[in-house]
């Protein structure tokens, strides 16, 4: 069974490269969320097995989505995309909880590459 992604951006042609990303490789796209508050909403109905999750967003960042998802769900897989030169929120981020990150403008292979590392 491939493993469902629930993937978060405010941007739509982000979500959309992202789930072509990752449908071509076999993986379920179960739901998107375009801020962090639909993020944990959707994340808390679909429990999938990994979320990609945007540093910056409108209403709830990426940041505080991932404190919120990982208090609900300690296991939850979160793998965060950030623009390049967002190091130090890539360091917030991990140490609220996410597992990885991936640097925006993706490249299909690195995006693979976090992915899998993310859910081994």
């Amino acid at each position: 069974m491939s493993s469902t992604v629930l993937v978060c951006d405010d941007a739509v042609f982000m979500r959309t490269m992202v789930s072509d990303i990752l449908s071509q490789a076999g993986f379920t796209v179960v739901g998107e969320a375009e801020n962090g508050k639909q993020a944990v909403e959707k994340y808390q109905q679909l429990k999938p097995d990994l979320v990609t999750m945007d540093i910056i967003m409108p209403e709830m960042g990426g940041i505080e989505a991932v404190k919120q998802i990982t208090q609900l769900d300690p296991s939850a897989r979160i793998l965060m995309c950030s623009a390049m030169g967002q190091q130090a929120l890539v360091q917030e981020a991990l140490q609220a909880g996410a597992r990885d990150f991936v640097v925006k403008p993706f490249q299909p292979s690195r995006v693979l590459e976090a992915v899998q590392r993310v859910l081994a």
